[in-house]
């Protein structure tokens, strides 16, 4: 093959999206100039979970960890002077996504475009919400049919659109083996299409078309031949899939197309220049093979350990893609692992483990059967400390962390404030005064849309009953309807979902034999016990606001109750209220934060204060997350009693950290316990 026929390359996005909408189509129209070759939207928390901006939830949150969009307007805004038409746009998105689609196609429709012709991708993949990432809203039969009538619309209507992006990506920052990715994404595939089939929207020689806008959002992990091979795994069991459940007999539908984010949370504080390593070697772990070769790549940035990444950060990993793409000659070539023996047996290994992984599922009665019982929750959990105890071990060795610390002071990280992106605190409040705005003048010429209460109450009667969503979902965008107002309609018809912990039903993942740390830190836990006369030290551990990532929350709440703690752990998306009121009435020894989407400045103090009106001012407060170190010092002296990040990667001494403030807090002398 010359160079003039060399495959086309993937799809070169970045996941980006921060403070306005007017700030974010700035980032995206810079990217673009720069080769971006599509549009990766992160949306923020408030908007990922049906609340506006000015929703009590919503405080703290609004354009941290992405772009607020609350209506038709900041859609406009956010692709002005973008055509749409020709654009290839990823929103990852999902309790919302039918939402988002709709504000997207009324834009589309308002610059002239033909909708059919509109390109992109909604993740729209709720079931790992519920095990791994946290912004789902409502119950899974709920959610299954706003999925279900997404598919079938956009099949009739977008029909370049891929409807749903099957994601195991956070299922692996949650602790999957590759087994287990490929087996829960492969049986979330599998309740949709089985969903979509039965809905009777798509005759019977359509189903090919269904199956041909299936798409899948995958992790690319570090360990390079393990992860290759995943893929090709996920490829054969789909081609598998499809053509033996379903019946498809088209080859090219039966087509596995995956997009791929490497591993963000595998990046680390310490060093972190040595994620740029990383990256590149998990990029290569989903290009260098041609025939499972990913259709879309974005890759994080180097800091994304330490905080939001600056443009340059993203341009870094824009340029490594392009340089792979443009200067090598890996897209010259056919399949360059076609007929190792070494491949093709890691491969059938991992299709033998993970079909068998399948069919323990379908026996539950599929994968939403497996997210109500808890089971999959609880397998990621178990996973997820497995592999915490190997790192904290040294069996599982991740440089600059558990090994090879010593290191030369970084210019890259030498102003560790100025090394990242921060959001302007007063965002918030314009955001939520422009919010107002739009609600006092959306009625008003040159707006004019009809009054949302009659669009709203459209959409619930449609979703009382049985009726397609999307229609109604449109006409609510086009009556000027907020992110909230949307969402909250829907609540009021199906109601919320609280999912299962895992953390209660998970093994003890280290051994704690006399000697061992575990064993000296529950001696310590013993002691203090004693100590207060309290039978058991109580630990709190909390997640405020909609940060929803609570895999370290999880982790620590497992590894305290592993060392004698009593542990209430409530799960995700609490106020500081409601977290106080918890601490008190279970009357606890210490109460611990986890919050990573940027939020603790906001959420901490209100946590602090309350538990000061409340008499509770003694009560040792710990928080651990993505934090800078000028904030860190700031909760301190707020009145935190420590702070920990992801460079504090053992658990087991953070748990013996926790009992020292306990002690500390309630004027007992330290306890030397030896390690």
């Amino acid at each position: 093959m010359t160079a003039r026929q060399k495959d086309r390359p993937w799809l070169m996005r970045t996941y980006a999206g921060h403070s306005t909408a007017e700030a974010s189509n700035a980032l995206y129209r810079n990217n673009l100039a720069k080769g971006q070759t599509g549009l990766s939207v992160a949306f923020d928390l408030p908007t990922q979970t049906g609340y506006d901006p000015d929703h009590i939830l919503a405080r703290g949150e609004v354009g941290r960890v992405g772009v607020p969009v609350s209506h038709l307007g900041d859609m406009r805004r956010l692709f002005q002077d973008i055509p749409l038409e020709q654009m290839n746009t990823s929103m990852t998105i999902n309790a919302t996504a039918m939402w988002m689609l709709a504000l997207y196609q009324v834009v589309a429709e308002e610059q002239g475009a033909d909708i059919t012709k509109l390109q992109g991708t909604t993740q729209n993949d709720i079931v790992k919400e519920y095990l791994s990432r946290g912004t789902h809203v409502f119950p899974p039969g709920p959610s299954l049919r706003l999925t279900t009538d997404m598919i079938t619309y956009t099949v009739n209507h977008i029909p370049k659109w891929n409807p749903i992006n099957i994601c195991s990506y956070h299922l692996q920052e949650a602790g999957a083996t590759p087994v287990q990715e490929i087996a829960y994404a492969m049986s979330t595939a599998i309740a949709v299409l089985d969903a979509v089939f039965a809905s009777g929207q798509i005759p019977e020689d359509r189903k090919g078309d269904v199956v041909a806008r299936i798409s899948f959002f995958v992790n690319a992990g570090v360990r390079f031949i393990e992860e290759m091979c995943k893929m090709r795994a996920f490829s054969r069991i789909w081609d598998r899939v499809t053509r033996e459940r379903y019946g498809i007999t088209d080859a090219k539908q039966r087509r596995f197309r995956y997009g791929v984010q490497v591993n963000s949370l595998g990046l680390t504080e310490a060093q972190p220049e040595n994620n740029v390593q990383r990256i590149v070697l998990e990029m290569l772990a989903v290009t260098l093979s041609k025939d499972a070769r990913a259709r879309a790549v974005q890759l994080p940035a180097w800091n994304e350990a330490l905080g939001l990444p600056r443009p340059w950060d993203q341009q870094w990993s824009l340029r490594i893609q392009q340089v792979l793409a443009l200067e090598s000659d890996l897209l010259e070539y056919e399949d360059i692992f076609a007929g190792s023996h070494v491949i093709e047996a890691k491969v059938d290994e991992l299709v033998e483990e993970s079909l068998a992984e399948i069919d323990r599922i379908q026996q539950m009665g599929g994968a939403m059967a497996a997210v109500e019982s808890g089971y999959l929750k609880s397998n990621l959990v178990a996973s997820h400390a497995e592999r915490r105890a190997r790192i904290e071990g040294g069996e599982e060795k991740i440089i600059g962390v558990n090994c090879y610390q010593a290191t030369e002071p970084s210019p890259l990280t030498s102003d560790l404030d100025g090394a990242i992106m921060t959001v302007d605190p007063a965002v918030e409040a314009r955001v939520a005064a422009s919010l107002t705005t739009w609600r006092d003048t959306r009625y008003q010429p040159p707006f004019n849309h009809p009054r949302p209460c009659k669009a709203l109450e459209k959409l619930k009667a449609a979703a009382a009953g049985t009726a397609n969503l999307m229609e109604a979902t449109l006409e609510c965008a086009r009556a000027g309807v907020t992110t909230g107002e949307w969402a909250g309609a829907l609540r009021e018809v199906f109601g919320e979902f609280r999912a299962p912990t895992g953390v209660s039903s998970a093994p003890v993942a280290i051994p704690a034999e006399e000697g061992t740390p575990l064993a000296v830190v529950r001696k310590k836990v013993a002691r203090t016990a004693e100590d207060l006369g309290s039978g058991r030290l109580r630990l709190l551990v909390g997640k405020p606001g909609l940060d929803g990532h609570s895999n370290g929350a999880e982790q620590i709440a497992v590894r305290a109750r592993d060392a004698g703690f009593e542990v209430v752990y409530q799960g995700i998306r609490l106020t500081p209220e409601q977290i106080v009121s918890a601490a008190l009435a279970e009357d606890v020894h210490c109460v611990g934060l986890s919050i990573l989407s940027g939020s603790h400045a906001a959420l901490v103090p209100d946590v602090l204060e309350r538990l000061r009106e409340a008499g509770a001012a003694d009560l040792p407060v710990i928080v651990g997350g993505i934090i800078p170190p000028s904030d860190a010092e700031d909760l301190k002296r707020a009145g935190v009693a420590a702070v920990f990040t992801p460079k504090d990667f053992g658990i087991t001494e953070i748990i013996g950290r926790i009992v020292d403030e306990i002690r500390t807090a309630n004027k007992l002398d330290p306890l030397e316990v030896p390690a």
